[in-house]
């Protein structure tokens, strides 16, 4: 079907910025720019649900296969080749590694194109706290025990602006303008917030805390997650529509859902868990211009001999001894096969159903549970900064939010780095929270995707057009697993997390918390099992 351009930016960004937009705005100028990134007909190979024959010579055997090379892939990897396991394959489907934690660089700055900071571990999660000691981001600890980082690595100031009704404004919650209500409402809010975050269950267990599967169970905590954060705002008689927006803002930054599509255990964790006690400030942010493609990288560079690119498995067949994995490489149209003792399965739950033999004639209950939703991500190369409207506006941040729109904004690339003049990048955000949002975003193409992209940025940026070189675009169908309401504590994570025969699962999705500390911990999990099952 054929749509006009203003049906297409209401679709995308709703009426009022769309007419805003066909009054102002040329869809004449467009800068250059393509679809990067993940090759949607390689991934729907796996959906042919077929059996697979590989040729008798194209058989070899390993320890231990890793299907999927996003964070908990790589740390699983990672993990591995310290504990001197090195006979191992991993298998990435892309041609670059690190799924949604991946990067892109130009020839003066790096680029995220997905997860972009990493807020600083408490001292509890030493696992993680190992990784940055080996990156050298550390520099000692505290007389409490937690990490000190280097300076250099912690998100520079100013850290975020809101820009509303023709200004930008210091911070996300928008104070400008705000009433004695809105104010009361806020600081009572801060209140349920500290009730949560010191709280502790019998066994001295936090509500809230990283990694998830350090979370209390408790039902008083676990209660939350049978009502939207919506519902739970509006049981605590809260109104003020600057709060919600702060709340439903928070939701799709973190969720990619709603306010009333999230959990409010979700939407509670994500204020409450990086915060060691009411009173405290939240986690500090650790980052790079790539973003997490620092971690990604980093991971890769010690396994790369392990790696192998543009390889999709189609086929894990589980047997007494061991599992085949079949993989198709994409590049010679080659169907090859390896014989391993273990597979670490550290892709999205929902694929299981397509590769895991068993899963395809009876697919567990639970795999139906995760569910995943879509976003697109997309850089915008500029050859300058958008000019200041208004002296007293607030400068240009490391994040930038656009209060008026249902994306997400855009980080600073060059921030970090203290260059403050001249070219630079935009990461741009938006997550497809509807329902039918995968749909909406993969019947479009790169110049409809990019006009919404100017359109929405021309609000608050009027030369972003003319300044703006390339845009480059990546879709991401199955972006990350959504904690909808009744789905992180009805047990389906639990059952997931089970060993299936010679299968062990390694994802971000059995937190229901789509994190880099959360693909991590999977990852370092799955392998410390798997290493422990073949030493023994």
């Amino acid at each position: 079907m054929n749509f006009t351009r203003r049906e297409i930016l209401t679709a995308f960004l709703g009426l009022p910025l769309a007419i805003s937009a066909c009054r102002k705005d040329s869809a004449d100028v467009f800068p250059d720019g393509e679809i990067v990134g993940a090759n949607v007909d390689v991934g729907h190979i796996l959906r042919e649900n077929r059996n697979y024959e590989v040729p008798q010579n194209n058989w070899e055997t390993a320890k231990i296969v890793i299907v999927g090379g996003g964070a908990a892939g790589l740390a699983a990897a990672w993990k591995l080749h310290k504990k001197n396991q090195t006979n191992f394959v991993l298998l990435e489907l892309e041609n670059k590694i690190g799924g949604t934690a991946q990067s892109g660089a130009n020839n003066y700055i790096g680029y995220p194109w997905g997860a972009h900071y990493l807020p600083v571990p408490f001292r509890e999660n030493a696992e993680l706290i190992s990784l940055l000691d080996e990156m050298r981001l550390t520099e000692g600890r505290h007389q409490t025990g937690e990490i000190i980082v280097k300076e250099q690595y912690l998100c520079r100031e100013p850290e975020e602006r809101v820009f509303y009704k023709g200004r930008w404004y210091e911070g996300l919650y928008l104070t400008a303008g705000a009433t004695e209500d809105d104010k009361l409402q806020l600081a009572e809010f801060q209140a349920q917030l500290d009730y949560w975050i010191n709280w502790r269950d019998a066994r001295g267990k936090r509500a809230f805390v990283l990694p998830v599967a350090e979370c209390s169970n408790d039902s008083e905590a676990t209660a939350l997650d049978r009502i939207s954060f919506g519902e739970w705002l509006r049981e605590k008689r809260f109104s003020s529509e600057r709060l919600f927006w702060f709340c439903d803002y928070a939701c799709r930054d973190d969720y990619g859902l709603r306010l009333d599509q999230t959990s409010a255990w979700a939407g509670l964790f994500y204020f409450c868990s990086r915060t060691r006690k009411s009173g405290d400030e939240s986690q500090s942010f650790i980052t790079f211009p790539e973003g997490n493609g620092r971690f990604v990288n980093y991971l890769h560079d010690r396994v790369k001999d392990k790696t192998r690119i543009n390889t999709v498995a189609v086929e894990i067949i589980p047997n007494e001894t061991g599992a085949d994995v079949v993989y198709l490489d994409t590049q010679t149209g080659e169907l090859r096969g390896i014989r391993a003792e273990k597979v670490i399965y550290a892709a999205p739950i929902f694929t299981s159903k397509y590769l895991i033999r068993d899963f395809k004639q009876t697919a567990p209950a639970f795999v139906k549970e995760f569910e995943h939703n879509a976003w697109f991500v997309a850089n915008l190369f500029l050859k300058d900064r958008p000019a200041t409207q208004f002296r007293r506006d607030f400068p240009l941040a490391w994040d930038n939010v656009i209060y008026e729109s249902p994306s997400l904004g855009y980080v600073n690339a060059t921030h970090q780095k203290g260059i403050d003049y001249g070219q630079t990048v935009f990461t741009y955000y938006f997550p497809m929270a509807e329902t039918n949002g995968r749909a909406k975003l993969f019947s479009l193409g790169w110049r409809e995707l990019a006009d919404v992209i100017l359109s929405d940025l021309s609000l608050a940026h009027k030369d972003i057009r003319r300044l703006t070189e390339r845009i480059d675009i990546m879709r991401w169908g199955h972006a990350m697993i959504s904690p909808r309401t009744n789905f992180l504590w009805n047990g389906a994570r639990d059952e997931a997390q089970k060993p299936f025969r010679n299968i062990y699962f390694a994802h971000s999705d059995l937190s229901g918390i789509a994190l880099f500390e959360e693909a991590f911990y999977h990852g370092i999990r799955a392998a410390n099992e798997v290493s422990e099952k073949i030493q023994t």
